[in-house]
């Protein structure tokens, strides 16, 4: 049976229909100043409801009743970031955003020659859920949350649920936008009303809750959750505007939901302004918020502060004093790193803190439990500043229980390993507050050194993780990190629970593991002292890893971001015998891809836009991204006119087939590489 049409007067009253609903979703969830209420708006939505179940030919995909989705999903997609996702380093004072302050400046200055002055756009920090959206002649196509930064979930039915989400732009343009998705804290309360009504636990907060909600497979549920969204930031469009405060005005115009409160600051002063006043206002807003999110807001400055191995240069997320609570302290015990220092962790009475529940918090040494004085049994002031463990602030003595005594700190941990008389002895580290093992290679600190090793930070090695590991270690097949590289298939398939597929799986993956890049390497020997960034400084500066055994303190200590803490531990390691051969048996059998960065002025490719596609033999995408930008050029997730060059690697597709129609140059890794150099 044919369709019924619908006459010119009903898809005239449907397409009105469409545009006041638009209109007032745009002003009640977006404007925040509704002109109708939203029992009409509910009344308008419904008519059109109505029209499109008797005339299935009017719905489109921007119709508002496509926001909520009819069938759950079975699972989420995987969605490749075609921008790279980064989160920002903390600041939790005054001074450290002076500190903030003066690198930028000290940075701009070594890269351009001259005294430049940035200013800053200040926005609030929403405690909620990043996400990516697309958009495609002005329709939304994707929304994807950030992941582990390269590939995300697909979570786009869900978002369109969202009512402060713009199904369709006022411009028809292509555009990546990123944001966050909030649930407003007066929702959180009117959805535990009703869970108590039926006698379920309620949420515990609303940042998990909106977590939670968007990662649903019913956007049914997403959509009765009634999220919100501010987007802040423009990922990629083709004429981005200058400045940051520029672009929130654009997204303003775009449609989408901004926090209205952000504000320009010329000095880092107005930004600590900024901070001290929203510190007393955020309580009164519907929204969590932790801190402030302070940009570099001229966006030419941005490009040349770049980014560390994990953070832009040209931002710091600001955090609000931390929340704090009070719970008792029931034991202190000791964790042994992977560079032998040993540290005090408390185990507390679970409490909620900041949102999470927690029952650890770090003691950081016994410098730490002497200043605090803090006991067994004591009850202590709980705070949560930004880390994943805690810290104990101080403790209540009016709650001592009698007869405490003072923590003695030990001479002796069994995790230390060694035998005999110095079995387990530990020995504080000259001119600093920490302890570590005498036996520098007790079986804890081995264990950790090769979990570090292995994991994707880096080498990266697929399908070794700690449990393949221990079984390793535990049967005596590799003792030093070269051993992994000796690993052969008969080794593997006579351990339990090795099949041939997964022995074939993990020896691909070390044989893949064996071309890494020297700031991988570096992050993964276990150096005192040397996380990602510090691996990424020193690579830039030497280039190879002969240059940086063969350099003097005073060069180390020179290096912007390292210092002379970081540069005494880099010389002594590199000093010593074992570490030495550690080195030079590992590079027996890998390959280290020599990162050359010249200067600035010097780079080749200062300028250039770059788009990379396929699987590169050796690098990772961000890898490629990170060398490009620190070397003054810009990558970019698609191709156009604008385009200089083509990174392809293996399985290039469209993107390769894009280049060589519009005749841009098409590198292989290879040429890449030989260009940096």
């Amino acid at each position: 049976m044919a369709e019924q049409l619908p006459s010119k007067e009903i898809q005239e009253r449907y397409a009105k229909l469409v545009t006041a609903i638009e209109k007032y979703r745009y002003e009640y969830h977006v404007l925040d100043t509704a002109t109708i209420s939203e029992a009409a708006l509910d009344s308008l939505k419904h008519e059109l409801v109505e029209l499109e179940g008797k005339y299935p030919m009017l719905i489109t995909s921007t119709s508002p009743s496509q926001r909520v989705a009819g069938k759950p999903l079975p699972e989420f997609k995987k969605v490749e970031h075609k921008v790279p996702q980064w989160s920002f380093n903390d600041a939790f004072s005054p001074e450290e955003m002076i500190e903030f302050d003066a690198r930028t400046k000290r940075f701009l200055k070594s890269e351009t020659g001259r005294d430049l002055m940035p200013t800053y756009t200040a926005e609030h920090k929403i405690d909620g859920l990043k996400v990516v959206a697309s958009y495609e002649k002005g329709i939304l196509v994707q929304a994807a949350t950030r992941g582990d930064g390269k590939i995300g979930e697909d979570v786009t039915e869900n978002i369109r649920t969202i009512e402060s989400v713009p199904l369709k732009l006022n411009r028809p343009v292509d555009i990546i936008v990123e944001g966050e998705v909030w649930l407003g804290k007066s929702r959180l309360v009117a959805l535990n009303r009703i869970r108590a009504k039926k006698g379920e636990e309620p949420f515990a907060n609303p940042r998990n809750l909106a977590a939670g909600s968007v990662r649903q497979l019913d956007p049914k549920i997403a959509a009765e959750r009634k999220l919100d969204t501010f987007m802040y930031y423009i990922a990629k469009y083709d004429d981005i505007p200058k400045t940051q405060h520029e672009s929130l005005e654009l997204l303003k115009e775009l449609g989408f939901k901004v926090n209205t409160h952000f504000r320009q600051c010329k000095t880092i002063a107005d930004v600590v302004s900024y901070w001290k006043e929203w510190q007393k206002k955020m309580p009164k807003q519907d929204y969590l918020a932790d801190g402030v999110v302070v940009k570099v807001d001229e966006l030419e400055y941005q490009k040349i502060l770049g980014y560390t191995g994990k953070a832009p240069r040209w931002g710091i997320a600001f955090k609000f004093p931390a929340e704090q609570v009070t719970t008792v302290l029931e034991d202190i015990v000791f964790q042994v790193g992977r560079t032998g220092v040993v540290t005090p962790v408390a185990h507390l009475r679970p409490v909620l803190v900041a949102g999470s529940t927690v029952s650890r918090a770090t003691l950081h040494n016994e410098d730490e439990i002497r200043r605090l004085d803090v006991r067994i049994g004591d009850t202590v002031i709980l705070q949560k500043a930004g880390d994943v463990i805690p810290d104990i602030v101080s403790v209540v003595l009016e709650l001592r229980p009698k007869n405490s005594k003072p923590f003695a700190w030990p001479t002796h941990i069994s995790a230390c390993g060694g035998e005999g008389a110095n079995a387990g002895l530990i020995e504080r580290i000259p001119g600093q507050a920490a302890w570590r093992c005498v036996y520098k290679d007790s079986f804890a600190q081995i264990r950790r050194r090769f979990y570090h090793f292995a994991s994707k930070k880096c080498l990266n090695i697929d399908g070794l993780g700690p449990k393949i590991l221990d079984v390793l270690l535990d049967e005596k097949l590799i003792s030093d990190f070269d051993d992994i590289f000796t690993l052969k298939r008969g080794d593997l398939l006579a351990l339990p629970r090795f099949a041939e597929k997964s022995v074939d799986n993990l020896l691909n993956s070390i044989d893949t593991a064996r071309n890494v890049i020297l700031p991988r390497l570096l992050a993964g020997l276990s150096i005192p002292q040397v996380g990602e960034e510090t691996a990424f400084d020193l690579a830039k500066h030497f280039r190879t890893i002969d240059a940086i055994a063969r350099a003097p303190y005073e060069e180390l200590e020179s290096i912007y971001g390292v210092g002379p803490v970081v540069a005494r531990a880099v010389f002594d390691w590199f000093r010593e015998a074992d570490n030495k051969k550690l080195v030079n048996n590992l590079c027996k059998y890998i390959t280290i891809e020599e990162v050359a960065v010249p200067l600035a002025g010097e780079s080749k490719i200062a300028g250039k836009s770059f788009v990379f596609t396929g699987t590169m033999p050796t690098l990772e995408r961000t890898v490629a991204e990170e060398m490009v930008r620190n070397l003054g050029g810009s990558a970019s997730g698609s191709v156009s006119k604008k385009t200089d060059y083509v990174v392809a690697g293996e399985n290039a597709g469209s993107k390769l087939t894009k280049a060589q129609e519009l005749g841009v140059t098409v590198l292989t890794e290879e040429k890449f590489l030989a260009l940096l150099k």
